[in-house]
């Protein structure tokens, strides 16, 4: 299940890509360029995200593997 910073991270990138192609169309540099910081950051949250959960997976696998 994914986690907010995922979920977040989705978000922005979305967010990032709209700006950029809005930019595009509107032959507006600033919009391109703050859309791609948008997207950068966006990554950079899901990444963080994808691995919390990877680690809380493993944590909860280790947990698993002792009680049995």
């Amino acid at each position: 299940m994914w986690n907010r910073d995922e979920i977040e991270g989705k978000g922005d990138r979305l967010k990032g890509r709209a700006k950029q192609e809005a930019g595009e169309i509107l032959n507006d540099e600033k919009l391109r360029e703050e859309g791609a910081a948008d997207e950068a950051s966006g990554n950079v949250q899901e990444t963080l995200g994808k691995g919390r959960r990877k680690v809380g997976e493993a944590i909860k696998d280790i947990g698993n593997a002792i009680k049995r």
